[in-house]
């Protein structure tokens, strides 16, 4: 078995095709999906995806792209939201200095904001980190984001940040990259820091995996990722499956 623990179905690259992408996850064994929003609208998408189907649950958030949008009325809107059942966690939030499309400012209030809302709901908290490390783990520290634990999603930093997100109480999760052979330091990373605390994700429809870069990723896809992490582990693929589904259950508290 094993869980995809950062999609975007509602993506109109996979929403349309969604029947055949749900029956290609249930070929591969991906028994549980995460759907992330990433704004209101389509964090009230991914509600309603986990709302129609039995393997399907929703993480409501803004992201730091989006974070300009996230004001008084949206924050109480997801937090009425964050109520359904199925929601399991708040996110994706954080700081994006790569692209920058909203100010930097305006990504860390509404970062702070999301740590805010997922310690007042008893959540956890998914985090989008590109190019922001130390502001990410300075706002982690000081707001004590990882009181109710959460994930840095499609983790690219070296090891010793994933030991200091660790010791914050986060989990680790990691996608396509890490089967790129020039990831060296997302190899090092996954190969050295504790089992317990490792997801894996495929962040699609973005990040295809080797051998499909260039095409649609899907969830069907997240073996990849998972089959690379046991070839770094020196396990077996089912062993994989096993411990990092047991570590999405455990920080999204998915019960059978």
């Amino acid at each position: 078995m094993l869980i995809d623990s950062h999609v975007h179905l509602q993506d109109k690259k996979l929403i349309s095709d969604l029947p055949n992408i749900l029956a290609n996850a249930k070929a591969a064994e991906v028994d549980y999906m995460v759907c992330i929003g990433y704004d209101y609208a389509s964090s009230c998408q991914a509600v309603n995806l986990a709302r129609k189907y039995d393997q399907v649950y929703a993480v409501i958030g803004v992201h730091p792209h989006d974070a300009s949008t996230l004001d008084e009325k949206t924050l109480s809107e997801l937090y009425t939201l964050a109520k359904e059942t199925k929601v399991v966690a708040i996110g994706e939030t954080g700081l994006d200095y790569y692209r920058n499309l909203s100010p930097q400012d305006q990504q860390k209030k509404a970062f702070i904001d999301q740590i805010h809302l997922a310690k007042e709901l008893y959540k956890p908290i998914v985090i989008h980190d590109r190019d922001a490390h130390q502001d990410v783990l300075d706002i982690i520290k000081k707001e004590k984001a990882g009181v109710n634990q959460g994930i840095m999603h499609c983790f690219s930093g070296h090891l010793p940040l994933a030991v200091e997100m660790m010791q914050q109480n986060f989990y680790i999760s990691f996608a396509g990259p890490i089967t790129y052979k020039n990831a060296k330091k997302t190899h090092e990373g996954a190969a050295k820091i504790t089992m317990d605390r490792i997801l894996v994700e495929t962040d699609c429809p973005y990040l295809s995996p080797e051998p499909l870069r260039g095409k649609r990723n899907e969830p069907a896809n997240v073996r990849y990722v998972a089959a690379k992490l046991a070839e770094l582990r020196h396990k077996s693929l089912s062993e994989i499956g096993y411990l990092t589904s047991r570590n999405s259950k455990q920080v999204f508290r998915i019960t059978d």
